[in-house]
């Protein structure tokens, strides 16, 4: 049993309802209890008040692509240092991607993964289960046992797999038991030894480049297996125009299909890449400032539903390399809220839009009761000020691994307080 919170005078922003009004929010036991418009209702003697003062009170972000180290790699990222850093970035819920060592493709690994949050981690760890066994993508892994020990959803993470008909099977058998797929969109003959978006600015520095088919073939057999299936499909993430099309296009006769973006190339283009900067070296690469615009768009227009941090921990032995040969990924769970809230103030996208995007839209892909602000909903929320300044600083990164494309940054906009389960688990205390 927690002890009763109101959050008060706050303005209560619930993509959910499509909700902006200044009120309170009373949670006990895990739970919210009551949210009302103005002052907040008496309440229990041991009751716990929070003034907002005017900050913004938002439902908990869910994160739906989070790597990290545990098990087998916890010199990049634990379970523990990923959950403070998600929390610090006001990310409540995780789906953890099954690549480690072992692969999480048991039903006994995913029980670990859950034992081992409990223990450690301070904000709601939902484990993936791999899609084929090992992500080796030939075998299909035993889907009814990993759903239920647990597993969220199914997927091969950061590997396609590139047998049709293994993935036709892997579809069905998804669909008959009610598990999202969530697969990510690179045919590996078409990337081949390419590290950076194909173009001109490639052929300027003399690295080889990855085209934009080596997206978009697989992800126009992705969706035409989802139809034939009828599977609840989500393309991982997608980064460029032509990518948007094809997803916009099956939409129209499809409602079991969605999509994510990065952070990364919401708010990053190659040019970033400047002087061979290997933190910038990223899967999917960083497309042109054209693609930027055009996911963009497609965020605010519905066709892209999710936004995530693409959270990817790689030590510096790794990342500190000639670019070519430097690993890919970028850790980015302090840091997705704050950018994306770059494009709530360039009048990009609006705010409800934009939290929607980490919130209930998440949520409803999962099949989770968090994601909003209303009676019985798990009481995972955040107090956002949306224009405090700041800097991103290595030295104050919570993550174990410190390659962030964001060293530097200057944001507006940061979380002040987190809480899941209606219990506090962030209080920002000044840089």
């Amino acid at each position: 049993m927690t002890r009763a919170l109101i959050i008060e005078n706050a303005r209560i922003l619930d993509p959910a309802s499509r909700r902006d009004m200044n009120g309170a929010v009373l949670c006990d036991d895990g739970r919210i209890l009551d949210v009302v418009a103005g002052a907040a209702p008496g309440a229990p003697a041991n009751v716990t008040r929070v003034d907002a003062g005017g900050l913004i009170l938002a439902p908990g972000l869910i994160d739906m692509r989070v790597f990290t180290g545990e098990p087998g790699f916890e010199y990049r990222e634990t379970l523990m240092s990923a959950s403070r850093a998600a929390a610090a970035g006001g990310v409540t819920s995780f789906v953890m991607m099954p690549d480690a060592n072992p692969v999480i493709d048991d039903a006994a690994l995913v029980d670990f993964v859950l034992r081992r949050a409990r223990d450690t981690a301070n904000v709601n760890v939902l484990p993936s289960a791999a899609l084929t066994k090992g992500l080796a993508g030939t075998d299909i892994t035993e889907f009814g046992l990993l759903k239920e020990a647990g597993a969220i959803c199914l997927t091969d993470g950061r590997r396609t797999v590139a047998d049709t008909a293994v993935l036709r099977a892997a579809f069905t058998y998804a669909a008959n038991f009610g598990m999202p797929v969530v697969h990510h969109v690179a045919d590996a003959a078409l990337v081949a030894d390419g590290v950076m978006n194909e173009g001109l600015f490639a052929t300027g520095l003399g690295l080889k480049g990855i085209p934009r088919e080596a997206e978009t073939i697989p992800l126009e057999r992705d969706l035409q297996l989802a139809a034939l299936t009828g599977v609840r499909y989500h393309a991982a993430q997608i980064s460029c125009a032509a990518s948007v099309e094809i997803v916009r296009r099956h939409k129209k006769s499809n409602a079991m299909i969605s999509c994510g973006v990065s952070i990364n190339s919401l708010t990053l283009n190659e040019n970033d890449v400047g002087a061979y900067k290997t933190f910038f070296k990223l899967n999917p690469p960083l497309r042109s400032e054209t693609d930027r615009q055009a996911v963009v768009a497609a965020l605010g227009a519905g066709v892209i539903d999710v936004i995530h941090s693409d959270h990817d921990p790689q030590d510096s032995e790794v990342k500190r390399q000639p670019f070519a040969e430097a690993a890919n990924g970028a850790i980015g769970l302090e840091t997705m809220l704050a950018a994306a809230l770059r494009l709530h103030h360039a009048d990009e996208i609006g705010l409800m839009d934009l939290l929607g995007a980490m919130t209930c839209r998440p949520a409803r892909i999962l099949g989770l009761s968090a994601g909003r602000i209303a009676k019985g909903a798990p009481a995972d929320l955040i107090l956002v000020d949306p224009d405090y300044p700041w800097v991103v600083s290595e030295a104050a990164i919570r993550s174990r691994a410190r390659n962030t494309a964001f060293e530097g940054a200057r944001f507006s906009g940061k979380v002040m307080a987190t809480f899941v389960g209606g219990v506090e688990v962030f209080r920002h205390t000044g840089e």
